[in-house]
């Protein structure tokens, strides 16, 4: 906080969470629809700026193996294996652009995006807000589960054989996520941000060009 009449003498730097993964999606009001997600997969990626741009290349080949038995093994006009899903649904005149951030939980997160779309019939704000699962890194049964999944549907995925690690209401483990959605029937658009993180869903002004 600044304070007018004290100097401050110690200027000591956050410790911001540490994050290197962008998606956003955008609409037109045709229903055109960019879905579009940028990670450097490191904070820094690469390291190699490209001239004159500011900008730094990621370094998503790390991802690759060096065995060259591997499914995934490092070889010419190959991707490497990666989570990164800037992902679309479509379901009679209603278009959806989404993606959710999040390292390997990102196709857990896309796959209740999608059950809390079409399985629960919610909007896409909803369907970003809902709480979520995802697969713990100690593997085998454990799962990290929000706090907001109701007490008896934890007691019975413990009944089962799950290990559950219960998170806060809105845990980033959880992934962030933003989507648009395009209804060709009612020439509406709607967007939806994931209060999980710092994104918004910000409509165009009117008239603008």
């Amino acid at each position: 906080q600044i304070d007018p009449n004290r100097a401050a003498c110690d200027v000591s730097f956050g410790k911001p969470p540490a994050s290197e993964t962008t998606y956003l999606t955008a609409v037109d009001s045709q229903g055109n629809i960019v879905s579009l997600i940028q990670s450097n997969y490191e904070s820094f990626g690469s390291g190699i700026t490209v001239r004159g741009m500011g900008f730094v290349l990621q370094d998503r080949g790390a991802l690759f193996s060096l065995d060259s038995a591997h499914p995934n093994a490092l070889a010419p006009r190959k991707r490497p294996f990666h989570t990164i899903i800037p992902a679309f649904m479509e379901r009679g005149n209603q278009h959806i652009g989404f993606g959710i951030m999040g390292g390997a939980n990102q196709p857990v997160a896309h796959a209740q995006f999608v059950s809390n779309v079409v399985d629960y019939n919610m909007n896409v704000q909803q369907a970003l807000e809902n709480a979520r699962f995802t697969v713990s890194p100690k593997r085998g049964c454990n799962v990290v589960i929000e706090s907001r999944v109701p007490e008896q549907v934890r007691a019975k995925l413990t009944a089962i054989g799950h290990v559950l690690e219960v998170g806060g209401a809105y845990s980033s483990a959880m992934g962030r996520g933003q989507a648009v959605l395009h209804d060709g029937g009612k020439g509406v658009n709607f967007g939806g941000s994931d209060p999980r993180a710092d994104g918004s869903a910000e409509p165009e002004p009117p008239h603008f060009h």
